[in-house]
């Protein structure tokens, strides 16, 4: 198949002295039989056709062509000879010898357009992989810049994030440097300096769980029991504003694979966000429902939801409407849950609150069990 459509060249020259070979042995056949042998010498006829067909498939209808002239010559004198003693007979293999040739040359300019066709499907193939591959090019660049482009916004806003902590740290330090101070701004500017690097070193931390998360163990959880464990470490901080937290779990939860630990860190900062977000004696509803083969963890709280102009930074790092907030807490979570494979989103409610939801897809056999 490979002779068919793309012949080198010794392939080609053998070929062409087989074609030769066989139409020799065909002439000195016809002419050793004896004439008595009416089959045998139809049969030798009638092998004629091969040689026209391989050389038409083979090498298109210049080939075929090519062949027909050699045949006629080979075959000349055997027809000659039969000529002088059936006449008849030499008629009808002229004839047919003719129908021969015309169907070499049919074969050739079939197997001509089938190799045509072949180099534009090869040519056109050769410029898809070109296209893709300067697409891919692009995508890559494109990406390399987005991520300079990243790099740079994040470290505009951790300067800026640093840059009060550090001016109140200069200023309590030139307070204790003065010494003349009273005793109560002594102690006030010692507090100052201790709060700012506690502040610093959250900030800092923070941004290194962002910046560079450790990559997630997983292990087969039932997310109810996490979402259990969380409102227990919530509940402290929800009494105080007498807030209550309400788990509506699933009848059969299904397992998930998930760190626990991690998957514990985003649904706490969620929660505390809640809480909050959310009015004194109002209620912080945690539900886990299933749908569409996906897990789904909801956090709803009955605060006054976020404004349209800040719903589309509300996971970009160092974004934050608390005053003493590092703006970090939504953006690593949404980075924990993409490391699992999971979406973190975040819809208005019915209450007028908003809705956290983390989104795990299901495994065959957990969606069968749910």
């Amino acid at each position: 198949m490979d002779l068919l459509y793309n012949p080198d060249k010794g392939k080609a020259r053998w070929t062409a002295f087989g074609i030769v070979a066989f139409f020799v042995l065909l002439a000195v056949l016809a002419i050793v039989v004896p004439g008595s042998d009416v089959s045998a010498h139809n049969i030798l006829h009638h092998l004629n056709f091969l040689p026209l067909m391989i050389a038409g498939m083979l090498f298109g209808v210049r080939g075929a062509l090519a062949t027909a002239v050699l045949g006629g010559l080979i075959n000349a004198p055997v027809i000659a000879h039969q000529w002088r003693r059936w006449p008849l007979d030499a008629k009808d293999q002229i004839l047919e010898f003719s129908i021969f040739v015309i169907a070499g040359l049919i074969a050739g300019y079939l197997s001509d357009r089938e190799r045509e066709h072949r180099r534009k499907l090869e040519q056109t193939r050769q410029q898809l992989e070109d296209v893709y591959r300067e697409l891919s090019e692009n995508v890559e660049r494109m990406k390399q810049a987005e991520r300079m482009s990243a790099t740079g916004r994040l470290a505009a806003s951790l300067a800026h994030e640093i840059r009060n902590p550090l001016a109140s740290i200069s200023g309590a330090a030139g307070i204790l440097r003065r010494g003349a101070a009273p005793a109560e701004y002594l102690e006030d500017s010692l507090d100052i300096i201790q709060k700012e690097s506690q502040r610093l070193n959250k900030l800092l931390t923070g941004f290194l769980n962002f910046a560079k998360p450790r990559l997630p163990r997983l292990q087969h959880t039932e997310p109810d029991s996490i979402v259990v464990s969380v409102a227990s470490l919530a509940s402290h901080a929800a009494q105080e504003r007498r807030i209550t937290i309400e788990h509506q779990p699933l009848a059969l939860s299904p397992e998930i694979d998930c760190d626990p630990e991690q998957l514990r860190q985003v649904l706490l900062n969620l929660v505390l966000n809640a809480i909050e977000a959310s009015p004194a004696d109002s209620r912080i509803i945690l539900r886990t429902i299933c749908e569409d083969r996906h897990i789904c963890l909801d956090v709803e709280d009955c605060g006054i939801g976020i404004p349209d102009d800040m719903a589309e930074r509300i996971f970009d790092p160092f974004f934050t409407t608390k005053p003493k907030g590092t703006g970090l807490g939504l953006a690593i979570s949404s980075t924990i849950i993409a490391q699992h494979g999971g979406t973190l989103t975040f819809h208005k409610n019915a209450r007028g609150g908003t809705t956290f939801r983390i989104q795990f897809p299901l495994g065959q056999e957990a969606s069968h069990a749910s």
